[in-house]
Formats: structure tokens, sequence, C-alpha cells
């Protein structure tokens, strides 16, 4: 039986992508990511920082206090700055600087464990739709239920360099 590779954008981009020959056959379950950490709205950005640093991670997502869905993320650069600049304060609540996923009229690529490294390449290179170049992806089961962790560019490169040649 034929196996047939289904590619979301233009082989020519993935083929010559200097990683590609790299990857052979990948993926996001290689990069082994570390299971999410998914913090509230109303957890206090004291706490979001305390686990985010005692995780070394740099992004946390937010989830729905009732629901378990997926409402956005905190990015700790993005907290730090705002954090710097005064917008917000350590003791405020944490959807006061999570970015919030914009759901209507938007498709968001899914990211799987099983989807190919080539894939999440093009996917952190040129976003969804065209939207621009992303720093992280969310890994979901293939239903979107339930978030498994979270993946950055930098561990794509981390990948690569230390899988032999």
């Amino acid at each position: 039986m034929a196996a047939s590779l289904q590619v979301n954008g233009p082989i020519s981009s993935i083929r010559g992508s200097p990683w590609a020959q790299k990857y052979r056959g990948a993926t996001v379950e290689d990069l082994d990511p570390p299971p999410a950490l998914s913090i509230r709205p109303t957890d206090s950005i004291s706490s979001a920082l305390m686990n985010a640093y005692e995780r070394d991670y740099t992004h946390l997502t937010v989830i729905s206090e009732d629901t378990r869905a997926l409402l956005g993320y905190l990015s700790m650069p993005r907290l730090k700055e705002l954090l710097k600049q005064g917008s917000v304060k350590e003791s405020d609540w944490v959807e006061r600087a999570m970015q919030r996923f914009r759901r209507r009229g938007n498709v968001y690529k899914i990211i799987t464990m099983d989807t190919p490294l080539e894939e999440l390449e093009e996917f952190f290179n040129g976003g969804v739709n065209g939207s621009g170049p992303q720093d992280f992806a969310v890994v979901t089961d293939i239903s979107r239920r339930f978030v498994l962790g979270v993946v950055t560019k930098d561990d794509l490169e981390e990948f690569v360099k230390r899988r032999p040649a």
C-alpha cells in the first residue's frame, strides 16, 4: 500500500530549506516537547512568572477555567517588557497581559505530535495563511481538545544541531 504525503504550502520552499534534508521523516514528537503548562486568566502574573521560570518556559498557554478551552498565551519576553513599562504589575491577573487567539474568521494550522518537521518549519517561517513568522506553536491532539505542549523555533534548531548528519 502506497503512502501519500500531504504538504500545506509550496513544496519548493520546503525542499529549499537548509534543514529539510536533516529532518529525515522526523515529526514534532521527535522534538520531545515538555508537557504544556496551562494557566487561567485569573491567575496572578507573579504566579505565572514563577511557574514559567521554574520550568524554563518562554510561553504559557491560557485556558478557560470552565471549559478548559484554549484562550491564548502568555509570552514571557513580552510580559517582561510590560512589567518594565509599568503596563502591568505582578499582582495583576494574567488576563491583563495575555495575548488572545482571534477565533472569529481565522483558520489556525493544527500542529500535532504527528506533524512533520518540514511543516513545522514552514509554519514558523510563514505563519498561518501568510500572517507572518511565528515564534512558537501550540501542539494539540488532532481534534484540538487538549493542549499537549508548546514548541519553539529554538527547539527545532536545537533538534537539527544535535541530530547526526
